[in-house]
Parts: structure tokens; C-alpha cells; sequence
């Protein structure tokens, strides 16, 4: 891909950005909120929908061969947005403060046309994310053992 096109691309992608995250400016503030989070209101399908509209920023990160972990971080950021606006009012509220377009294009406009490694920032979020994941997949088991565990005593070890 040459410098033009990255450049085009590139300039494209801004303008989704800032459509789903900062199209509308709140009056005398320069609180800027987008459709992401409008869009979002729709309980359940607006979040997918959301989700869906931002992975266009994902793809194309795989097109400029922009490296994996890299991409598996806008991922995340995308699952972020999505699961926590899933939440009813909180979701939506924190939808218009996450604003995962906006750290993606940022992802990729650092990472764009880069041939070395990631960086290791991208490892320790990619490996953070991870972990928290697999921390609330354990706290039910553990939550059900220790319950378990003071209902019947000892029997169970």
C-alpha cells in the first residue's frame, strides 16, 4: 500500500470516527458525543449494531496489515463498548465516554504502516483485558465454592 492510499484511507477513517463518536457538540460546551452512543440506545441491537459499525475500523486495520495484537486490542476496545452498553442507562451513559472509534483510530494511526513488532503498551492491555477476563470467569466458581463451603462445612474438602 503506498503513502497515498494509507493517506486516503486513512482520512476516510477520521471521518467515520468522528461520526460515530464526536459528530454532535453539545451547545456552549465542548462536550461532543456521536451515533455510537444514539445508536446504542436500542436496547440489545443498537449495541450490535454499534459494534458492527466500529469493526470497520478493525478491518481495515487488517487490510494495512497493522499487527495482530494490535488488532485483537481494537477488538477489545470494540467488546468493551459493546458489553458495558449492553447495561441498561449506564451503558449508554458510559457509550458517550469510552468512545472506542476514537482510541481505535488512534491505534491504527499509530500502527499504520509500522513493520516492526507492537509495542509493548499493546501486549500488557492485550494480557490485562485477558486476565480481568479470566478473573470474572473464576469469581462465580469461587463465589459457589465458598458458599458451598459454609453451608455444608467441611464435608466438601
Amino acid at each position: 500500500m503506498t503513502q497515498i492510499d494509507r493517506a486516503s484511507r486513512l482520512r476516510t477513517l477520521r471521518q467515520w470516527q468522528r461520526l460515530l463518536d464526536s459528530a454532535f457538540r453539545v451547545p456552549g460546551t465542548s462536550f461532543r458525543f456521536g451515533w455510537d452512543p444514539i445508536v446504542g440506545l436500542v436496547p440489545w441491537a443498537g449495541d450490535v449494531l454499534a459494534a458492527l459499525m466500529s469493526c470497520a475500523l478493525v478491518m481495515q486495520a487488517h487490510q494495512m496489515r497493522v499487527p495482530r495484537v494490535v488488532q485483537l486490542r481494537m477488538l477489545l476496545n470494540v467488546g468493551i463498548d459493546m458489553v458495558v452498553g449492553i447495561v441498561p442507562f449506564v451503558g449508554d451513559v458510559a457509550d458517550v465516554f469510552w468512545k472506542s472509534n476514537t482510541r481505535n483510530l488512534a491505534l491504527l494511526e499509530r500502527h499504520a504502516g509500522q513493520t516492526g513488532p507492537a509495542t509493548s503498551g499493546d501486549w500488557l492491555f492485550v494480557i490485562g483485558v485477558m486476565a480481568a477476563i479470566l478473573l470474572v470467569a473464576a469469581l462465580p466458581i469461587l463465589v459457589m465454592y465458598w458458599i458451598l463451603h459454609e453451608f455444608f462445612g467441611r464435608s466438601l474438602v
